[in-house]
């Protein structure tokens, strides 16, 4: 009876996905609306759990990652938390490159998970510290040459691999009309979508950014916020996926994660706050029964001292927000550089020249 009970799992990879989903209305919407939360934190690691799996499982069966080689890669947390699991699971040494915004409760917890924790000391003057992590990527790549790196920003297994939370949507909701993803390397945006269109042809996805990203076409700059954003161009963005796109600012997310903690008990990163601000707005604008999921990539825990600190808030001016209750809104990603949460319902792809080939004007509700 143990083997088939609910619940119950003989290795740990076994406790990835069938992840709840919960509801979050007021104060986010009004009473008798609101939106499902898809709690991802409740996976091991993460989110990111799902598709570090699938892409080292992937690359075993095609003979790229051979067995025992290690697996170097460049993560702000998540990624390299999923990725412990695998090389646990497999059979891999693990190496994660990651920079000096990573919390050191993260860092010592992949310490622990048994991988090798490497941290860049310079940031790349175009790139940022993504730039400077995937080089020295390289650098570890071309030291041990048996060594694979997943390449989460442009491998298609990234995407493929959020197939199980696509799945596991339908069968809670019944489908989805309205999902709101965080974007960084593209990966769950474009992968949950792509699935959930086999059923729901006219879903809409609704992007959210940081501000100083430069994924939807804005310039980057420094960013508070890690786990959503970039400072450069990831290959797994589907652009023409998109309805529209959000950025949020740091004080916003704060706000928003803290009111989640405070009125559901379930919260995250940035985000999950950001998600859940711009995921209320789309329960408060869109018509009732309009089902609206959101994705939450994790929960609170390695956040205890950056977003649920009032010392390291008040440091850095993420206190005094007024709760936001709309976006700004501007026509063009480029038409100005945005500063506090603004929608924009033009997506482009910034790969192409002029921003211009390949956008995608929508007219939302």
């Amino acid at each position: 009876m143990l083997a088939t009970a609910s619940g119950v799992a003989r290795e740990p990879r076994a406790l990835v996905g069938n992840t709840p989903v919960l509801w979050v209305g007021e104060p986010f919407a009004p009473a008798g609306r609101g939106f499902w939360a898809k709690l991802e934190g409740r996976n091991p690691g993460g989110m990111k759990d799902r598709p570090a799996l699938h892409m080292v499982r992937r690359a075993r069966e095609r003979g790229v990652l051979a067995p025992g080689a290690r697996i170097v890669e460049s993560s702000s947390g998540t990624l390299g938390l999923g990725l412990a699991l695998a090389g646990l699971a497999y059979g891999h040494p693990v190496t994660v490159v990651t920079d000096p915004g990573l919390e050191p409760m993260v860092a010592q917890l992949l310490a622990a998970y048994g991988a090798v924790v490497e941290s860049v000391t310079r940031a790349h003057p175009v790139g940022g510290w993504q730039q400077a992590r995937r080089e020295r990527v390289a650098e570890l790549l071309a030291a041990e040459p048996d060594a694979w790196c997943p390449d989460q920003y442009s491998n298609p297994d990234n995407a493929d691999g959020y197939e199980s939370l696509a799945r596991e949507l339908i069968e809670q909701l019944g489908g989805v009309d309205v999902l709101v993803c965080a974007v960084g390397t593209g990966g769950h945006s474009s992968g949950v979508a792509r699935a959930l269109r086999r059923t729901e042809p006219g879903l809409r996805l609704i992007g959210v950014d940081t501000v100083a990203s430069t994924i939807f076409g804005q310039q980057a700059g420094p960013r508070l916020m890690r786990g959503l954003g970039s400072s450069i161009h990831p290959a797994n963005v589907d652009y023409g996926a998109f309805t529209e796109i959000h950025w949020v600012a740091p004080a916003e997310a704060v706000w928003s994660c803290r009111t989640l903690a405070a009125t559901h008990l379930a919260s995250g990163g940035w985000s999950v706050g950001a998600v859940a601000l711009v995921a209320g707005w789309v329960a408060r604008t869109h018509a009732p029964g309009t089902r609206i999921a959101a994705v939450f990539p994790d929960g609170p825990h390695r956040y205890f001292d950056t977003i649920y600190n009032d010392s390291y808030c008040a440091a850095h001016g993420l206190l005094d927000a007024v709760p936001p209750v709309e976006p700004d809104v501007i026509a063009h990603p480029r038409e100005r550089q945005v500063e506090r949460w603004t929608r924009c319902t033009t997506v482009i792809d910034p790969r192409i020249p002029g921003g211009s080939a390949g956008a995608t004007p929508v007219v939302s509700a």
